[in-house]
């Protein structure tokens, strides 16, 4: 549809059973426990829907605004998805801005009532300006042909630009608020849910820096994604209670922490992701306070609790209840975790707790996890050897300090799953020798929504899936080593842009997270890496004292030369999941955006021979 028909008007607000000022409880009081054993989400909201847990929505400073009860949620979402039914065919798209907000689950499951897939859109959140948030989700309304794009009220304005000429023929799509979408007339076409056999969301990836992909979610794969994570992979009981503060616009956060807890039917207290990172402590504050037992984070998450927390007391934490501490989203950082593990122990954190786990959106989210039972393992290799011969051997005694790298290991893969490490011409390899990453089960997507040639570049006729990750297998466990399409290529030697930025970010005046490594192929001067690096604008001589630094910890980490462009601060480009996106660095950088203003930095001699 170009424009929807009727006239649009005010929805109606909250009214009775969202403002109490106790959150839902944590167990039901007589409704028996079902982990993840349905068809269909709507079947295991009709069934949450029968006792009395839910969602629960957190100020930054941890005060509860709203909760929505899974019997409320259940009662607004069908009321709503009549009233899409009369708007809207059977099959339509419709681009939900995923805001941390009640009205976004509501209207996400009258989708599923209504038999219409949602599209969750991300937040203008360190994406680039309005003007590339603007351009991002009409990218994503034209690719997923949506009817519509629904959005808080605060953020309307970008919805209505990003409406005009996203619609399929060209033309304009309609754009209003939450509450318009859940005021449309009521009328006599009936709302008809998903069947067990059929779709259930499109989700965009998050890096891409063309046309974006829109990953199908069907009915089946999802269920069985769920079924796995919450029976085997985090093993979920009756007493759980989970906290979040993840994006709803994100695998991570949609599935694990929208959908997820409702298949359950176990409370789940909601952060907004913004009031995270301005109050990184009310996550730990929640869990300490709702005795919470679940959460997951990227390694970030817990690295910037673990600084903000350094230097101050934990005395008036309790966070013994925290059974399942997950790690997932990008690479798992030892030092990460180890620090936050330091940090909390004495609030009684137990390190146990920690689940590295490995995961994409292709793969509904989970793909593997570690052990519950035991500490996270770390598997340390000579890096030097690693780049030479793609296999991962232990370190000796001289290499282990200078040239040697932890992984963390991310377990096995879940029940009917299968994980394979292959070389580039598809031979399965053995243990610790380095290759892409294959997944094979019934979690895996049917691939990306309207983008055959995207879909037929994974996907194998015999349903292997290409992760596009680079690792290797250890014990009948998957190590992931990095993306491929990060890879830098120097003189035929394969160097983990990680390396680079990890080493820089060691410098006393280097934040985490400032630095990005890439490589460039040059027509005439052949290949070269480039390293960009926050840095607050200084003395020249300041300037070039750190340049020369940085390109002496690059070609300590790497072996190589690299040209430094020092840039200014929040300059870095980040994925709608809150990673770095190299891809999107390099593009600006080939633009022209960061003038090179020093010159190529060469390391010194002296430091030059200690490498």
């Amino acid at each position: 549809m170009g424009r929807c028909r009727t006239q649009w008007r005010a929805g109606r607000l909250f009214s009775g059973g969202f403002m109490e000022f106790t959150p839902t409880p944590t167990t039901n009081a007589s409704l028996p426990f079902i982990n993840a054993d349905f068809r269909t989400l709507t079947e295991g909201l009709d069934y949450a829907a029968r006792g009395e847990t839910g969602y629960n929505y957190y100020s930054m400073r941890g005060d509860l605004q709203v909760r929505l009860p899974y019997a409320r949620l259940r009662d607004e979402a069908r009321d709503a998805a009549v009233r899409l039914a009369q708007e809207f065919p059977r099959g339509s798209r419709l681009g939900i801005v995923a805001q941390t907000d009640p009205n976004f689950h509501i209207l996400f499951f009258a989708c599923q009532y209504a038999g219409m897939l949602p599209v969750p859109l991300p937040l203008p959140v360190n994406l680039g300006g309005r003007d590339s948030y603007i351009r991002q989700i009409r990218q994503m309304a034209q690719s997923s042909g949506a009817a519509a794009i629904a959005a808080p009220s605060d953020l309307l304005d970008f919805a209505k630009e990003a409406a005009q000429g996203a619609g399929e023929d060209g033309g304009d799509i309609q754009a209003a608020s939450f509450e318009e979408f859940r005021g449309l007339p009521l009328g006599e076409t009936p709302a008809v849910p998903f069947r067990a056999d059929e779709l259930c969301y499109i989700q965009y990836s998050s890096g891409s820096t063309s046309a974006p992909k829109g990953v199908i979610g069907t009915q089946k794969s999802v269920t069985s994604n769920l079924f796995g994570i919450l029976n085997y992979g985090i093993k979920v009981n009756a007493q759980d209670r989970a906290v979040t503060w993840l994006p709803l616009y994100h695998d991570m956060g949609l599935i694990g922490f929208a959908l997820a807890p409702l298949m359950s039917q176990i409370t789940i207290d909601y952060v907004a992701t913004s009031d995270f990172v301005r109050r990184p402590m009310v996550w730990p504050k929640l869990i300490s306070e709702n005795r919470g037992t679940m959460a997951f984070s990227p390694s970030f998450g817990y690295d910037l609790c673990a600084r903000r927390m350094e230097r101050h007391s934990v005395d008036g934490y309790d966070l013994r209840s925290w059974r399942i501490a997950g790690i997932g989203g990008d690479m798992v950082r030892p030092d990460a975790l180890e620090r936050f593990a330091s940090v909390f122990e004495p609030a009684g954190f137990p390190k146990t707790s920690f689940i590295p786990s490995y995961g994409l959106a292709e793969a509904t989210l989970a793909v593997s996890f570690a052990s519950l039972e035991d500490e996270f393992t770390v598997d340390e290799i000579d890096m030097q050897h690693y780049t030479r011969s793609q296999i991962a051997q232990a370190p000796t005694a001289l290499t282990r300090s200078e040239h040697s790298r932890r992984f963390v290991v991310c377990g096995g893969p879940l029940p009917k799953h299968e994980l394979e490490v292959r070389s580039e011409d598809g031979a399965v390899l053995p243990d610790r020798r380095m290759g892409r990453i294959l997944m094979r089960g019934p979690s895996v997507s049917p691939g990306y929504f309207r983008n055959q040639d995207a879909t037929d570049a994974i996907l194998s006729a015999d349903g292997w899936m290409d992760t596009g990750d680079m690792g290797y297998m250890l014990d009948g466990q998957v190590v992931v080593t990095g993306r491929s399409k990060d890879l830098i290529l120097y003189n035929g030697r394969n160097i983990w842009p990680q390396d680079i930025e990890w080493a820089v970010e060691k410098l006393p005046d280097v934040r985490d997270g400032s630095v990005a490594a890439f490589s460039i192929d040059d027509a005439e001067a052949g290949e070269s890496v480039v390293t960009l690096v926050e840095a607050r604008a200084k003395t020249a001589e300041y300037r070039q004292s750190l340049i020369r630094d940085i390109a002496a910890a690059v070609h300590s980490a790497a072996g190589v030369p690299s040209e430094i462009v020092l840039v200014p601060t929040r300059s870095m480009s980040l994925t709608s999941s809150g990673k770095l996106s190299r891809a999107k660095m390099k593009a600006r950088y080939l633009e022209g955006e960061f003038e090179q203003a020093e010159p190529v930095a060469e390391p010194a001699p002296r430091q030059a021979a200690e490498a």
